[in-house]
């Protein structure tokens, strides 16, 4: 009797696999449909679509941020002297290598964006969603101050979850920078993480962590909160499209982050940058009010927003890259 039940169990199974292999095949978007409608996809979209649209900008800016780092690493601990340019950067590394060093550290950019933008755009959502759904409920729209909380919360949750890839990416562009017998040549991300928690200690993967946090609180309230609030005003006081307006508000929110965020991400750089000195085993900075009270005094404040130019060349068309693919994959998911 079992063993009957069993069999007619497992026909029945694979009879229903057929004819669902079979309606795929036959058609495909209403089975793509319809695997996107589930409560587990639902929940999970915002978190692939943040991921996919984070990398895809990053394959686009990776070269604008090797330079921003090599900017903002030049002439540590001096007040006078040559003052770098992007261009002259730029020159310089083609010029010691080939193009593809402007490259330098790309797979740890990719796995960056794979955990960090995944993890902020997808938060960013599910709170934006909550936030909805409680202002539906009292009969009014979601406020500026809303989308300012859902975006630093999960700027400042994704930023710790992210970490470990963002040390790697600084010390693989920072690399090029020492001499050629004190590099350490990673092969790529994975070998950088390895090696870095081998000689230094897990612990010394969330180097950095503190800025790293702050600045992506800063560059998400700039980014996500004033793009959401700018896309609101947009629709409700102009007649621009629905692209032109997702243009625009990107264009307002890449500004807003940039200058919220750079001071704190220049601290990051220094701290994630930095290791111990072989004589005295100390390290230059002893953390963010350390390296910000040295640079202020021996470089002056001005040093915070040097490169100001190429961040935001930086900050913005991956924020705008970014925010616009997201857009677009929530639209044809939703």
């Amino acid at each position: 009797m079992a063993s009957r039940s069993f069999t007619e169990s497992a026909s029945n199974a694979t009879k229903s696999a057929r004819e669902t292999t079979k309606n795929a095949l036959e058609n495909p978007s209403a089975t793509a449909s319809n695997v996107l409608r589930q409560p587990y996809m639902r929940a999970a979209l915002p978190f692939i679509n943040g991921g996919i649209a984070g990398m895809t900008a990053t394959i686009v800016i990776q070269p604008v941020d090797m330079i921003k780092v090599r900017l903002q690493l030049a002439g540590e601990g001096q007040k006078t002297g040559p003052k770098p340019t992007a261009l002259g950067v730029t020159r310089n590394i083609i010029a010691s290598g080939k193009a593809l060093d402007l490259y330098t550290g790309l797979s740890a950019g990719l796995l960056r964006q794979a955990v960090y933008t995944t993890a902020r755009l997808g938060f960013f959502d599910t709170f934006i969603g909550m936030a909805k759904t409680r202002a539906e409920d009292q009969s009014r729209n979601v406020s500026f101050g809303e989308r300012a909380f859902a975006g630093l919360t999960a700027g400042g949750l994704a930023a710790m979850i992210g970490n470990p890839a963002d040390l790697a990416l600084i010390r693989m562009q920072s690399d090029g920078l020492k001499a050629p017998e004190a590099r350490a040549n990673y092969r790529s991300v994975i070998d950088a993480l390895t090696r870095i928690a081998k000689s230094e200690g897990i612990g010394a993967l969330w180097s950095g962590a503190t800025p790293t946090v702050v600045r992506a609180m800063a560059l998400n309230l700039g980014q996500l909160g004033f793009f959401a609030e700018s896309k609101s005003q947009l629709k409700a006081h102009t007649n621009l499209s629905t692209q032109t307006q997702t243009f625009a508000a990107s264009a307002i929110a890449g500004f807003f982050a940039s200058f919220l965020s750079l001071p704190f991400d220049f601290i990051k750089t220094r701290l994630q940058k930095q290791q111990k000195n072989p004589q005295t085993g100390e390290l230059p900075y002893k953390g963010v009010l350390d390296c910000a009270r040295k640079v202020a005094q021996e470089e002056g404040w001005l040093r915070f927003y040097r490169g100001f130019g190429t961040y935001y060349i930086r900050i913005a068309p991956h924020a705008m890259v970014t925010l616009i693919v997201a857009d677009y994959l929530n639209l044809i998911t939703k």
